[in-house]
């Protein structure tokens, strides 16, 4: 079905859904976004790469991109629109919700023009929504995908963790059980900070199909044991039949401590820029990041 078609057609289930004049889908040079009060949301989705073969990309992370909702003169008011999703005129939980399944929606339009059989798309979802939502979580999103031609398996719901979310970790659970049994796949990301017992503990009872590590600001950390942390997590991982990914790539010596540190996928700009053919990084550059950040 052609994009054009797919965006009528989303924006007409919303409208009768909130019984309002609410079409937030557009499509603007080919790409769709999405209209979330005073701004305007849309997608860079971004490969993720075998870290042995990175010109194999097995899938692509989806990012948001916010610009300001400029609204045409002459345009109907969007008065109506504000009062069905601007979070003063709802419950914050409400709100949340919204947000974070009319932002999948765009991604998994603009996913469609690029998309294979045999790839998935890592969608980023709130802890809030999850903890928002009583049941039959991913239900909503499941007839999206269908209408978009693919299956839950191609989605790999993408789920932060951090330590101000530890003391709800049964109901995270619960609801991210619940994408499972619908066919998604999981990934739980977390930062080098949130590397602690409860989070190993969290990896085993959930059991994802990806486990993901932010390099962000690994060049700052000193400590001696950085290395043998980040090849304890990927060990980890492989014990349960899951994949490592380092995301946030920014530099060759980061690239080279995945590498080294047997993360199984890799993805960032670092690998986005203009390189020789076959070009990788060497597992020297990692032992010269581990020197550099220890």
């Amino acid at each position: 079905m052609p994009l054009q078609q797919l965006v009528e057609y989303f924006n007409d289930r919303l409208e009768q859904e909130h019984h309002a004049q609410f079409r937030p889908f557009i499509l603007e040079n080919n790409s769709v976004y999405g209209l979330f009060g005073p701004v305007k949301i849309g997608s860079v989705l971004s490969p993720i790469r075998k870290t042995l073969s990175t010109s194999h990309i097995i899938g692509h992370a989806a990012q948001l991109s916010v610009s300001a909702n400029q609204i045409p003169c002459g345009q109907y008011a969007l008065q109506e629109e504000l009062s069905v999703i601007v979070p003063d005129q709802i419950s914050h939980t409400e709100s949340i919700v919204n947000f974070d399944r009319l932002s999948r929606a765009v991604h998994m339009l603009n996913y469609l023009p690029q998309s294979h059989l045999d790839e998935m798309l890592v969608l980023d979802v709130d802890p809030r929504h999850i903890l928002g939502v009583k049941e039959d979580h991913g239900a909503y999103f499941e007839e999206v995908i269908i209408k978009c031609g693919l299956q839950t398996e191609n989605v790999a719901i993408a789920l932060t963790v951090n330590n101000a979310y530890a003391r709800v970790y049964q109901t995270l659970l619960k609801g991210l059980s619940n994408y499972q049994r619908r066919g998604y796949r999981l990934m739980l990301k977390f930062d080098y900070q949130g590397l602690e017992k409860s989070s190993m503990e969290l990896i085993y009872r959930a059991a994802p199909d990806f486990v993901g590590l932010s390099a962000q600001n690994l060049d700052r950390i000193r400590d001696s044991h950085l290395l043998e942390k980040l090849q304890q997590l990927s060990t980890l991982v492989d014990s349960i039949t899951a994949q490592s990914i380092l995301f946030n790539v920014e530099d060759k010596k980061t690239a080279g401590l995945g590498r080294i540190a047997n993360f199984a996928l890799v993805q960032g700009a670092y690998f986005e820029q203009t390189l020789p053919p076959n070009s990788k990084p060497s597992v020297d550059s990692g032992y010269e990041a581990v020197r550099t950040v220890a």
